[in-house]
């Protein structure tokens, strides 16, 4: 797709933003990022990258859309049969929900931070995208922002952002700490 005019953007957290929020703004793209992470575990970890990210909007002057729903229950319930699978689940409800924020903005494009990450998904991050993109009539927005992976931490350091030592759900924090995956 060519660049969007007005971009909402799925936000993880603030040092998954950094990187490609300088980028985007570099290239002129107007930016509405959004927070919705049901998956984040435990509620001081949700609360700690919140928190950040809300300062770093501050900081920024950018527009952070808030949908503020600690999911402990809900993620455990929808992934208990298929822990393993669980990533497809968590991707495919946050970028839903980016998909009706965007619709609900204005904007002419959605897409995530977790395109960021060298720990996730790539290629299913972008095919539930470009699926969601199909099904609602709004452009996924699709770029590698792996690349910025060393800025982005650098970046983040030198602004004193709170940096997280797992993905986010329950179960990325097991395999992080205990180094195993069931």
């Amino acid at each position: 797709m060519s660049v969007p005019e007005h971009l909402l953007l799925h936000t993880c957290c603030a040092p998954c933003l950094i990187a490609p929020y300088r980028q985007l703004k570099q290239e002129g793209i107007r930016l509405s990022a959004m927070w919705f992470n049901p998956n984040i575990h435990p509620v001081t970890e949700y609360r700690s990258r919140l928190e950040s990210l809300q300062s770093f909007a501050q900081t920024e002057g950018f527009t952070l859309l808030l949908r503020d729903e600690y999911g402990l229950r809900d993620f455990v319930r929808a992934v208990a049969d298929d822990v393993d699978g669980r990533c497809a689940y968590c991707y495919k409800v946050r970028l839903e929900a980016a998909v009706h924020a965007a619709q609900e903005q204005g904007c002419d494009a959605f897409s995530t931070t977790l395109l960021y990450s060298k720990y996730q998904k790539h290629d299913l991050i972008k095919e539930i995208g470009e699926d969601l993109a199909r099904k609602h009539g709004i452009a996924f927005f699709y770029r590698d922002w792996r690349p910025l992976w060393q800025d982005g931490i650098r970046l983040s350091k030198e602004e004193g952002m709170y940096r997280q030592k797992y993905c986010g759900c329950i179960f990325s924090e097991e395999e992080r700490y205990l180094g195993a995956k069931s």
